[in-house]
């Protein structure tokens, strides 16, 4: 399958818009600007870049002068397609084009041809956006003035533009250039007929790619024909062939082959002539010389062929010790990329074991933080109760043989500190083993948790959800549970607040989490966070889970957490 290159329509617009624009100036003195514009052209003609570039730029610095801004536009029009064009001039082309957006005109055409060379010149630099966005207001310029023929080449250039990733935009596009075709160019519509089919191939409709097939190798081509004959054979090969039908595929691969060959035979044809020609100009100059040599004495012969085989030799060391330099320069070129690429190689490593170790460091602190606040409540709950339960023993001991109290309620008393203990204890392994997580997921342990610290009636706290209607990988889970419990925490000690509201919800496999709070706010920007603060420790914890963490926090308005982790 021929794939039809995107510069085809492009040149085709520039050179009409060139041709238009420089036919629809108005009637110019002949003057020095106009003189050095025209040597130019002719310049151009010759394939005289350099020359070309001279020229146009001269006559643009007169016209400049005398504030001719219409011509100035055509100059950088044309300074743009020589840059453009000749790289060894070592020129930015886009500069002519940014300067006529500089510049008011009235003329429509120049505009429309600024703005195409602009689309055309992101088209070929891989940014589609901001090519789609110049030819875009070329159409609506190309409409506003009503020349539907400029407006079709922007359909066009939209339809190859949208036609890698958004094929159904391609299609709108396509077709609107296919409607302001006139029946009477068959040429253009072929053009248009192949990048719909190809669309359509790409997207595996094709009944309707063979539809347009016929409709295309209906057309009564005025060029190109065997050319255009056989992408379509081959086109219709393919699609029967992908439809199942064997047969209809194998005959229109025949004729593919058949076109083929014929092609093949006109081109050589071609050559064979062009070749013919070649000939006879040269000897026809071979004749010239003959006589001019006939005049010349004997020894200025010798004399010439000596200096043609000095110069031979000359020439000959000259590009031997050119190609030896080049060479051994490119040798040395290469050595150097090589090191480069180890040398980032090497860096590459080094972030990555410097990113493993950061991540492993905020784990082993964030266990850290988990074992003190487990000490913290086997000290606060669970050592003063076996305080007072040793107290009791010590009495219940004292009392064996004296009997100072009752008996049967020491025991009683004893016995329930004992289970006292022991629910504490499993409250405390509940709330850091997640226990609740591991039965009945995150959503649930989040819910429990809001709870039992909203029934201490200090704060009120809120839970929101949205699409966690299934598990998270339970390791995730525990990660999440314990980066919120920690958040609300810091909410009970720092915030002074009435009233909390976690939002949890999942959409397109991106976890979102904002825990608000209507506290004393703090200056975000201004705190300075030390290693092993909460924040900090967070903050750490979420980068490792590729997330990320945002504080949105306002002085006596309360504080805004948002957190967003992928969920694979």
């Amino acid at each position: 399958m021929i794939k039809i290159r995107k510069e085809l329509f492009i040149n085709t617009v520039l050179v009409l818009f060139s041709l238009t624009v420089f036919s629809s100036t108005t009637k110019i003195k002949k003057d020095s600007s106009y003189i050095y514009f025209n040597k130019g052209i002719k310049a151009i003609k010759l394939n005289k870049a350099y020359l070309a570039y001279k020229y146009i730029l001269k006559a643009k610095k007169k016209y400049l002068k005398r504030e001719k801004f219409d011509s100035v536009f055509i100059c950088n029009i044309k300074l743009y397609d020589i840059v453009r064009s000749q790289k060894k001039l070592n020129k930015n082309p886009l500069q002519y084009l940014k300067e006529n957006l500089c510049y008011k005109t009235k003329d429509t055409i120049n505009i429309i041809a600024t703005k195409n060379r602009l689309a055309s010149y992101f088209f070929n630099q891989n940014s589609p956006t901001k090519s789609a966005k110049y030819y875009k207001e070329s159409l609506k310029l190309c409409l506003k003035i009503n020349r539907r023929d400029y407006a079709q080449n922007a359909y066009i250039n939209l339809g190859l533009l949208y036609s890698i990733k958004k094929p159904d935009s391609a299609n709108h596009f396509l077709n609107k250039a296919l409607n302001s075709t006139s029946i009477n160019n068959p040429d253009k519509l072929v053009s248009i007929y192949i990048n719909l089919i190809n669309l359509y191939q790409k997207q595996k409709k094709y009944h309707k790619a063979i539809k347009m097939l016929k409709k295309a190798k209906e057309l009564n081509l005025s060029q190109y024909n065997l050319k255009y004959q056989k992408i379509i054979y081959k086109k219709l090969a393919h699609c029967y062939q992908q439809l199942g039908n064997y047969p209809k595929a194998y005959n229109y691969q025949q004729d593919y082959i058949s076109y083929k060959d014929s092609l093949n035979t006109k081109q050589q044809n071609i050559a064979i002539t062009e070749l013919d020609t070649k000939h006879e100009v040269v000897e026809k100059e071979k004749e010239n010389l003959q006589l001019k040599q006939n005049n010349l004495i004997s020894k200025q012969k010798i004399r010439q062929s000596k200096n043609l085989f000095y110069g031979t030799l000359v020439f000959l060391f000259l590009v031997g010790t050119t190609g030896f330099l080049f060479l051994k320069n490119s040798k040395k070129k290469r050595l150097l990329a090589e090191q480069q690429k180890e040398l980032e190689k090497q860096k590459n490593l080094t972030l990555l074991k410097e990113q493993e170790i950061m991540a492993i460091n905020a784990m082993i602190k964030g266990q850290e933080k988990e074992r003190i606040r487990i000490a913290e409540d086997l000290h606060d709950n669970i050592g003063s109760v076996l305080a007072t339960l040793k107290l009791h023993f010590e009495n219940l001991k004292l009392n064996r043989e004296k009997k100072h109290f009752n008996q049967d309620e020491l025991y009683e008393k004893t016995e329930n500190l004992i289970d006292e203990t022991y629910l504490k204890v499993r409250s405390i392994a509940h709330a850091k083993n997640a226990g609740v997580i591991a039965n009945k997921g995150l959503l649930v342990a989040i819910k429990i948790m809001a709870e039992k610290i909203s029934d201490a009636n200090k704060i009120d706290i809120h839970v929101l959800d949205f699409g966690l209607n299934k598990r998270l990988d339970n390791n995730l889970e525990i990660t999440i549970f314990r980066l919120i419990q920690e958040l609300i925490t810091n909410i009970i000690k720092h915030a002074n607040a009435t009233e909390a509201t976690i939002n949890i919800s999942l959409f397109d496999k991106n976890l979102n989490i904002i825990v608000e709070d209507n506290g004393k706010g703090f200056n975000y920007n201004k705190t300075t966070l030390k290693e092993g603060m909460g924040i900090n420790s967070i903050q750490t914890r979420i980068k490792y889970l590729n997330g990320t963490f945002n504080v949105d926090s306002t002085i006596s308005k309360g504080t805004s957490i948002i957190m967003d982790i992928p969920v694979i």
